[in-house]
C-alpha cells in the first residue's frame, strides 16, 4: 500500500515531466494529447485520478517518431527518455519518460532482478489513422491480441512472452494501414507499440484537438473526450469505481535525496 503523501509527491514529479514535455512539443510543433487514465483524470477530477501513479500520452505517428529522435536532447537532466534502443533491458516498444528524481517498483517487477531505468514514468504511445472498414477493425483487434501475447509481462499483459521480432512484424503490418491525417471518415487507432488496449476512435471526434485543465495547467486532449473515453472503457467512467477495482502499478515508490 502506497501512502497517500508518497503517491502525491510522485504525482507532482510526473506533472513536472508533463509540463516539460508539453514545452518541448510546443517548441517543435509536435501534437500530442492526454490519453487513458490521464484523460479520465482530467475529465472527472481535473487532475490525477487520486490513486493513479503514471501519465498516459498519445501522439500522431509522425510526431511520435520526431520526438523519439529529438527528445533526449531536448529534455532536462531530470528526465530520461527510455526506449528499447537506448535502454536494452527495457522490453517494450513504446516510449517512456522516466524521472531521475523518483523510482517505482511495479507489482510485476517485485522480487525481480531489474536491469533498466525504473523512474516514475510518463507513457507515450504512437497513433495511426486507418480506413473505416469492419475488416480493418477486426484485423486490428486480432493483431493487438497477438501483440499482447508476444509482449513482456506487465500489469496489462500478465501472461505475455517477450518476442520482439514477432511484435515488430505485427506493428509494421499495422503501419501499412496508416493513411496519414488528411483523410476524413477514418478511424484513429493505437499503434502496436502499445499493446494494452485495441480501442478505435472516429477521427472527427479526435481532431482538431482541444484542451482541458489538469492539475491547474492546460493540456491537449481529443476534441470529444467523452467519445474517446467511451471507446476505451466498458464501464461508466464518470462514476468512481469500487475501491477493490482501483488499480495501481506501484508496489513501492522511493525518492532520490536530491529531489524536492
Amino acid at each position: 500500500m502506497i501512502e497517500p503523501q508518497v503517491l502525491r509527491k510522485a504525482q507532482l514529479i510526473m506533472l513536472d515531466m508533463l509540463i516539460e514535455f508539453d514545452a518541448v512539443c510546443k517548441r517543435n510543433q509536435l501534437q500530442y494529447w492526454l490519453d487513458s487514465g490521464t484523460l479520465l483524470g482530467a475529465v472527472r477530477h481535473q487532475g490525477f485520478i487520486p490513486w493513479d501513479d503514471d501519465i498516459d500520452i498519445s501522439m500522431p505517428l509522425e510526431d511520435y517518431l520526431k520526438f523519439k529522435e529529438l527528445g533526449a536532447e531536448e529534455l532536462s537532466k531530470n528526465i530520461y527518455l527510455q526506449t528499447s534502443q537506448r535502454d536494452p533491458g527495457f522490453n517494450f516498444d513504446y516510449i517512456k519518460l522516466r524521472s531521475n528524481k523518483a523510482s517505482i517498483v511495479e507489482f510485476h517487477e517485485k522480487d525481480q532482478e531489474i536491469n533498466y531505468h525504473q523512474g516514475v514514468f510518463v507513457d507515450i504511445f504512437p497513433m495511426l489513422n486507418m480506413e473505416d472498414t469492419k475488416e480493418n477493425q477486426n484485423d486490428y483487434e486480432e493483431t493487438l491480441k497477438k501483440i499482447r501475447d508476444y509482449s513482456a509481462i506487465s500489469l496489462h499483459t500478465p501472461n505475455g512472452k517477450n518476442l520482439p521480432k514477432e511484435r515488430i512484424q505485427l506493428t509494421e503490418a499495422l503501419k501499412q494501414k496508416h493513411l496519414g491525417w488528411d483523410v476524413s471518415n477514418s478511424k484513429v487507432i493505437y499503434g502496436g507499440e502499445m499493446p494494452d488496449v485495441a480501442a478505435v476512435f472516429d477521427k472527427e471526434e479526435v481532431f482538431p484537438l482541444s484542451t482541458l485543465s489538469f492539475e491547474g495547467h492546460q493540456f491537449a486532449v481529443p476534441k470529444n473526450p467523452s467519445h474517446y473515453l467511451d471507446a476505451i472503457y466498458s464501464f461508466d467512467y464518470r462514476q468512481l469505481p469500487p475501491e477493490n477495482q482501483r488499480k495501481i502499478h506501484a508496489h513501492s515508490i522511493s525518492f532520490n535525496e536530491t529531489s524536492s
